[in-house]
């Protein structure tokens, strides 16, 4: 089994907030080098000396990118490469959601998630693979979410968009098969994060009782990560209501779901 070179060089995406802050903490006692993507400058910087009073040695770089921008992906890759070297760990964490009807939800906005979720994510893994295959060493790993493995009314984009990281992830583990490197994918269910005042909140419902803070998804996502898991479903109870999902025959799920949509549909006019 292989096992992902956390002790290396890791990029990071979407790391000035959430659930990629938090993965920052997590990797940063075991990593030589952490790269830190994101669009928001300040937080990354904000970040990057948090990170330095924990451990000033960590060699640390603030990558600035829109990664819906190919130009400027590129050009950040070639400069954790040019200041780090190659990339040991790719943590594909950048991505947003949208919580709506299809037929009420904006259509640019969802089309710049499938861009991120799916196209950026494809791009990364695609550029750092070769160099990870030539050395037999590397880990992917990427956060997917509970609705990579299942869906409900109101999420059919998202949904998706995050059955493609999952699918993605489960071909390329099995791709990878004997040459030395890894992939994972995280499935978390709803998290304390930025995701519903970006997504919306069609159902008007709380997700309190099943949410689990960013510290708790990435803790458990990079203990299992080092022992070459590849699915990773944070929280217990998460695992049992997703795991109860994908045990239950689809046609019953559509008559549940249907009965979900009208509840959807009423609170969103």
């Amino acid at each position: 089994m292989s096992r992902p070179p956390l002790d290396g060089a890791v990029l990071i995406t979407g790391a000035s907030s959430g659930i990629g802050r938090a993965l920052a903490f997590e990797f940063a006692p075991r990593a030589r080098a952490i790269g830190l993507l994101a669009r928001r400058e300040d937080r990354l910087a904000e970040l990057r000396d948090e990170l330095l009073a924990l451990r000033p040695s960590l060699e640390i770089l603030v990558l600035p990118c829109d990664l819906l921008d190919p130009e400027a992906t590129f050009a950040a890759l070639a400069r954790f490469e040019e200041v780090l070297g190659p990339v040991d760990v790719l943590v594909n964490n950048a991505g947003f959601g949208d919580l709506a009807p299809l037929h009420q939800a904006d259509l640019a906005k969802l089309e710049r998630m499938i861009a991120l979720n799916c196209t950026a994510l494809t791009r990364l893994t695609h550029h750092v693979l070769p160099g990870m295959l030539a050395r037999r060493s590397g880990g992917i790993l990427n956060i997917s979410s509970g609705f990579g493995l299942n869906t409900m009314p109101g999420v059919a984009a998202y949904a998706g968009s995050k059955h493609y990281v999952s699918a993605f992830t489960e071909a390329l583990i099995a791709e990878l098969a004997g040459t030395g490197v890894c992939a994972c994918h995280v499935c978390p269910g709803p998290v304390k994060t930025e995701f519903i005042e970006i997504a919306g909140n069609p159902t008007g419902l709380s997700p309190a009782l099943i949410e689990i803070t960013p510290e708790t998804v990435a803790r458990q996502s990079v203990r299992a990560f080092s022992r070459g898991r590849a699915l990773i479903v944070p929280g217990w109870v998460m695992w049992g209501v997703i795991s109860l999902g994908r045990l239950t025959p689809y046609a019953v799920l559509r008559k549940v779901y249907g009965l979900g949509s009208r509840l959807v549909r009423g609170r969103s006019g």
